[in-house]
């Protein structure tokens, strides 16, 4: 068992919106990613999603409203409510997803990584 320092661990992202994992817990992944600029509309039809910003600011678009998060925030979006987070800044940002969720949810994008293709770091 060792400690993970969330600080390396984002050093170590090179890209915007490709989620990385650093822990496992309860079937789910504890992931990292780099957001910056708009992602897609999605949702999750079995999952919440969960979103921590460590560093900066991302808005949440939900279609009736919009959720700002800074350092140091977090929201939960529930399973079924069509979301897409917008990082007009790079943002740093912590989720927790279950394993087998694709990170577009309902639908495949240019911007989908593929859970198989979210490497550990």
């Amino acid at each position: 068992m060792k400690t993970i320092n969330l600080n390396q661990k984002f050093d170590l992202i090179d890209g915007y919106w490709q989620p990385k994992i650093v822990a496992q817990l309860n079937g789910q992944y504890v992931k990292l990613a780099k957001f910056k600029g708009e992602f897609d509309w999605h949702s999750h039809e079995f999952e919440d999603e969960f979103f921590q910003v460590i560093k900066g600011q991302i808005d949440i678009l939900l279609r009736d409203q919009v959720i700002t998060l800074r350092q140091g925030e977090c929201f939960v979006v529930p399973k079924g409510v069509e979301h897409k987070p917008v990082a007009t800044e790079e943002a740093q940002v912590l989720l927790f997803e279950p394993i087998a969720t694709l990170q577009t949810g309902d639908k495949t994008t240019p911007l989908t990584v593929n859970i198989d293709d979210q490497n550990w770091i």
